[in-house]
């Protein structure tokens, strides 16, 4: 799969002598239209693609369905297609390594657009984590805005605008 960028973290200039841990994990793009769903986190203020990471063992695309349906509660998954690799480099924060290699494999898909029942993890019901389907450029313009003034922002939000930017350039142009 085609590597759409490599992001480094701003606290992180070199990797000699740090200890990594890579962390593999899927992006779902589903659309219809200019509708995104996406999933919209409270605690950040910002809009992020459904996905997360892949278990030991997992297949890509069963670990991709498997984030969304979870997240989303995403029902009908078909046509699922690749459509790159996002990797980045960034602090962690536990004291086991220094730094987090975070590999993103991206796919899009068509799913129903009437969503299920979402089945989040505790840490994503007390973010305040909710799938919602909304414009692409609306979701761009509220995340940019959201780069550009708060102090809540996460880590995440510079690849989720990347990646929505590069889906309207490839998807919708």
């Amino acid at each position: 799969m085609q590597i759409l960028k490599t992001h480094y973290h701003p606290s992180i200039s070199n990797l000699e002598s740090k200890s990594v841990f890579t962390r593999f994990a899927t992006r779902s793009i589903a659309m219809d239209g200019n509708d995104i769903l996406l999933m919209f986190t409270a605690r950040y203020e910002d809009y992020s693609l459904p996905g997360g990471g892949i278990d030991l063992g997992e297949d890509k695309v069963e670990g991709m369905i498997r984030e969304l349906q979870e997240e989303t509660g995403a029902q009908d998954i078909i046509n699922i297609k690749p459509f790159g690799v996002y990797e980045e480099y960034r602090p962690w924060y536990k004291p086991d390594f220094d730094i987090q290699h975070m590999v993103s494999y991206c796919y899009t898909c068509d799913v129903n657009k009437e969503l299920g029942k979402a089945n989040l993890e505790s840490y994503e019901i007390k973010n305040g984590m909710k799938a919602k389907w909304i414009n692409i450029h609306d979701a761009i313009k509220h995340n940019e805005k959201i780069i550009a003034t708060s102090d809540k922002k996460g880590m995440s939000i510079e690849r989720e605008t990347f990646l929505l930017k590069l889906i309207v350039e490839r998807c919708l142009s």
